[in-house]
């Protein structure tokens, strides 16, 4: 197959942030096909004005330089997808295709890929990272009733014109499915857990404990990634702050950036626990978070009590997996059935911190289920979201709305 793939925020393991897309798209280049990705360069230099082309791993990759960072306000952010949007609609011209795979967000990426379909005349497959605009809404970030109104639109033109959709969750499945769209054309792809990248036996076990000058007995609680509203990272100052009155042995990490950062580290400043049994690293790029992981004793992945985000598929809970590291997230959903039901990490309160610490404590000071934990995670990540194995499930969709389409 000739596969246009549409990603606004592609990321390769050079660079922060997911990678699903790079790693998607390798897999497919391997099995043989052909992907052009066209994607945005969110940081561009003074003198990057027009589409850049570089091949990374066989990915034949179109990168516009349009200036994004999680510290925009959100005006400047739907300009940056609006700008996206019309160079990308005409960048499709100039590539030959089979098929269209557009993931969003920004719901705006549908735009581009349903006209490179029309005009193509190929099948076009969706991919939904998050119900939009069911998640901005929730969130406050969209309020203008004819924004929504249009948002709505937009979001029903895009199912309607897939031949195929991918939702990231089962959550996300079923609210594209509230929209009319028939179960049979839509199929569950889970963020995927790189097994062989987080593989790794690290040189020193210890590294992190001796850059932070912490005992070597202490457990190191982390977390790898945006420092956003949407993440709420500040609750684990909240947790800290909390264990640092009944255990010395448990020291948080944060590593990441965004809107959030300053108003974190000053917080962690106000209670005490920055530089005692909290701190804050800048961002990591992906290649680098196995050997965070491998020393962990848990990883955490935290959002704010929105109950929409309940449906959310995060990377810190598959990178987790992958380096079998026990999870411990602070919400419901389907992740924290996934946890529960094979024990691999914890559940921790949201509205009740001092039980988040004690809780934590529980967990890492018995070693048994530390043990427990880390073979869950590992066999989930080995038997059930391995990304060789759902990327064949895509591969096969792919192949399947090609065949559908031409019928």
């Amino acid at each position: 197959m000739r596969i246009l793939y549409l990603h606004q925020y592609f990321n390769t393991p050079a660079m922060s942030g997911g990678t699903r897309s790079y790693e998607m798209a390798r897999r497919l280049v391997a099995a043989g096909h052909e992907v052009h990705m066209i994607t945005s360069k969110t940081n561009p230099s003074p003198l990057e004005k027009t589409w850049i082309e570089t091949n990374e791993d066989g990915i034949h990759v179109h990168w516009l330089p349009v200036p994004y960072s999680n510290k925009m306000s959100y005006s400047e952010r739907i300009w940056a997808f609006i700008k996206f949007m019309w160079e990308a609609l005409w960048k499709t011209h100039k590539i030959k295709c089979d098929v269209v795979f557009a993931t969003s967000t920004p719901l705006t990426i549908a735009i581009p890929a349903i006209y490179a379909s029309w005009s193509k005349k190929v099948p076009m497959v969706f991919e939904v990272r998050n119900l939009w605009p069911e998640l901005p809404i929730a969130m406050g970030a969209l309020k203008n009733p004819l924004i929504i109104s249009l948002a709505k639109q937009l979001e029903r033109l895009a199912y309607r014109h897939a031949t195929s959709i991918v939702a990231l969750s089962p959550g996300m499945k079923d609210g594209v499915l509230r929209e009319g769209i028939e179960a049979e054309r839509v199929t569950v792809i889970p963020n995927s857990s790189d097994v062989e990248l987080f593989n790794i036996v690290p040189d020193n076990p210890k590294w992190i404990h001796q850059r932070l000058g912490i005992p070597d007995s202490c457990h190191l609680v982390v977390y790898t990634g945006t420092l956003g509203r949407v993440n709420g990272v500040d609750y684990l100052v909240d947790v800290a702050y909390e264990m640092k009155k009944i255990s010395s042995a448990v020291h948080f990490l944060v590593i990441g950036d965004g809107v959030e950062r300053e108003r974190i580290e000053r917080k962690a400043k106000e209670t005490g626990v920055l530089g005692d049994n909290f701190s804050l690293w800048g961002k990591l790029p992906k290649r680098d978070i196995p050997k965070v992981l491998k020393v962990a004793t848990l990883a955490t992945s935290v959002v704010i009590p929105v109950k929409e985000l309940e449906n959310n598929s995060a990377n810190k809970f598959f990178d987790a997996l992958a380096a079998g590291c026990p999870i411990a997230i602070n919400h419901g959903g389907w992740m924290a059935d996934i946890i529960r039901e094979n024990q691999a990490g914890i559940i921790m309160p949201y509205g009740d911190r001092q039980r988040a610490a004690r809780v934590i404590l529980d967990f890492v000071s018995d070693s048994e289920k530390i043990a427990f934990a880390k073979k869950a995670t590992f066999q989930l990540a080995l038997l059930e979201f391995d990304r060789n194995k759902l990327a064949q499930t895509l591969e096969h969709v792919l192949v399947q709305s090609i065949e559908t389409f031409v019928k």
